[in-house]
């Protein structure tokens, strides 16, 4: 059973079919929300809305270790997280839909590991190729099977939030080496490897980032909206695709 974690504007699947709901306790306090169980296209998955059911949790206050630890607690086989991001390659323009192969982390403050006390034994997690191989590949073969584009890799900026950034510090990354920036990915990728979860991210670009395409002067809410909500449809169908080739 695969799990899917969506972000703003994709918090709900119009062919997911939901067969029960239900609020989840952990040891890092609860989830983001309660778990949407249910099918899609006719087989079984989990739902969570990263953000809360009203988008009401901004990305630095969000329970990465309470979500991804509820997860795995249910026995899932690997975890998509879909989310918005801006595009700060040329060819990453709004709509574009990119399958990351790499991350850079910008946060600070967040809860980053399980490994926060001194009575449990630890591991270094070899943290060099930061998404799933077998997913992501799953993932690009669901999509090519539906006719959805989708660029095969990326590094993924994740920032702090909630505010968006400035032109200069959307440069920086760019020399850092990054393609994309978003505001969840970190610590969510390293927490599901560390929890052994096999983990990959299905990322929408909504937003030419600051200083890039027609946000030289800031970003259009309203067009940011319109694409998210236009990528739903697409990014439906490979998920179809990708849970009926993945048997879960």
């Amino acid at each position: 059973m695969l799990a899917i974690i969506g972000g703003r504007g994709l918090t709900e699947l119009a062919s997911l079919e939901i067969t029960h709901r239900q609020v989840m306790r952990t040891p890092y306090g609860e989830p983001s929300g309660a778990f949407l169980f249910g099918t899609l296209n006719q087989h079984e998955v989990i739902f969570l809305a990263r953000h809360g059911y009203g988008h009401t949790i901004p990305p630095h206050m969000v329970n990465y270790r309470a979500n991804l630890w509820a997860l795995r607690e249910q026995g899932v086989s690997g975890v998509v997280s879909v989310a918005t991001v801006g595009g700060i390659r040329a060819d990453l323009t709004p709509g574009v839909i990119v399958v990351p192969d790499q991350i850079i982390d910008y946060t600070h403050g967040r809860d980053s590991t399980f490994f926060d006390t001194r009575d449990t034994r630890y591991s270094n997690i070899d943290f060099a190729l930061p998404y799933n191989p077998e997913l992501r590949g799953r993932i690009l073969r669901a999509a090519s099977l539906v006719q959805q584009p989708c660029v095969d890799g990326g590094v993924y900026a994740a920032t702090q939030g909630p505010r968006l950034d400035s032109i200069a510090e959307v440069n920086r990354y760019e020399r850092d080496g990054a393609d994309m920036v978003g505001m969840t990915g970190m610590p969510e990728t390293a927490l599901a490897m560390e929890l052994e979860l096999k983990y990959a991210t299905l990322a929408v670009v909504v937003n030419y980032a600051a200083g890039r395409g027609d946000s030289q002067q800031g970003i259009n809410r309203e067009q940011v909206s319109a694409i998210a909500s236009a990528a739903v449809e697409r990014v439906r169908s490979i998920l179809e695709c990708l849970v009926s080739c993945d048997g879960s």
